[in-house]
Parts: structure tokens; C-alpha cells; sequence
């Protein structure tokens, strides 16, 4: 008997590194026939105190997320995936996709992209794909950009 992922949890920013990820989820979920979530989170850490002087920053950022999504899902569509799902979360990635998103889905894989930090910004910020890995209850592909 062969495994199968079933809830595949691909993270996207906007970023190559995303955009790499992302392709590689919609050809594991046409494979394994299955859901694909488009995961996007909202970092309102970047924007809290800037906000006090520009109120549309919150909305920009959901605008933004919400078009990235949808441009996302129209790709996957057109690859022909057909179980997707889209969800937006506001808090930091680094906790978020790896237990709140995946959780809230049943995901049995995420995928998510390298970030292109060097060891110094790794070591003081920390890297999201570093993270996921950490804290997910189930496997991560980090897909890096050639």
C-alpha cells in the first residue's frame, strides 16, 4: 500500500522562494489527489506601530494577501487541482503555519520555500522554514530555489 498526502499546507508570501514551493505543492496534490490549503500569514508585528500613524496598513496587507491567494488558486485551478482552500491568519508565520494552520487542516505535508538569509540574519531572526520544521507534527518540504 502507498502513502498518500491528503491536506497539503503550501505557505506563500510572494516570494521566488514561494512561487517554487507553491509549483511543487499543486504537482504533490494532483499526484496524491489532494486538498490543497494556500496558506498566507499577516506578520502584524511588521506594521503594529506604524499603524498608529496610517490606519490602512491592516487593510493593505489583507487586500494584498487575499489577491495573492486568489492568483495563487486561479494557477492551481488551471493545473488541475481541485480541492483548495484558502486561509489567512494574522500573527507570526513562524508559529502559525506550522500549529495553528496545519492543525486547523489536518495537514499530513507542508510546503513551504528557503529563505534566501545569510547565517547572521539566520541566527538572530530565525528563518520560517526553520520553524515549520521545529514545531510541525507532520512532514515539511523546504523546497530551495535552484
Amino acid at each position: 500500500m502507498e502513502f498518500e498526502y491528503k491536506h497539503i499546507v503550501a505557505a506563500v508570501d510572494g516570494s521566488k522562494a514561494a512561487e517554487l514551493a507553491f509549483n511543487k505543492a499543486v504537482d504533490i496534490a494532483k499526484r496524491n489527489h489532494a486538498q490543497l490549503i494556500l496558506a498566507h500569514v499577516i506578520d502584524h508585528r511588521t506594521f503594529a506601530t506604524a499603524e498608529a500613524y496610517d490606519r490602512s496598513l491592516a487593510e493593505r496587507a489583507e487586500t494584498y494577501a487575499n489577491e495573492l491567494l486568489n492568483g495563487y488558486r486561479e494557477k492551481a485551478e488551471r493545473a488541475g487541482v481541485n480541492n483548495i482552500v484558502s486561509d489567512i491568519e494574522y500573527g507570526s508565520p513562524k508559529i502559525k503555519i506550522a500549529k495553528d494552520i496545519a492543525k486547523k487542516h489536518g495537514a499530513d505535508l507542508i510546503i513551504c520555500g528557503a529563505t534566501g538569509m545569510n547565517a547572521v540574519e539566520r541566527f538572530l531572526i530565525g528563518s520560517v522554514s526553520e520553524s515549520v520544521t521545529r514545531y510541525a507534527s507532520c512532514d515539511v518540504l523546504v523546497v530551495r530555489s535552484e
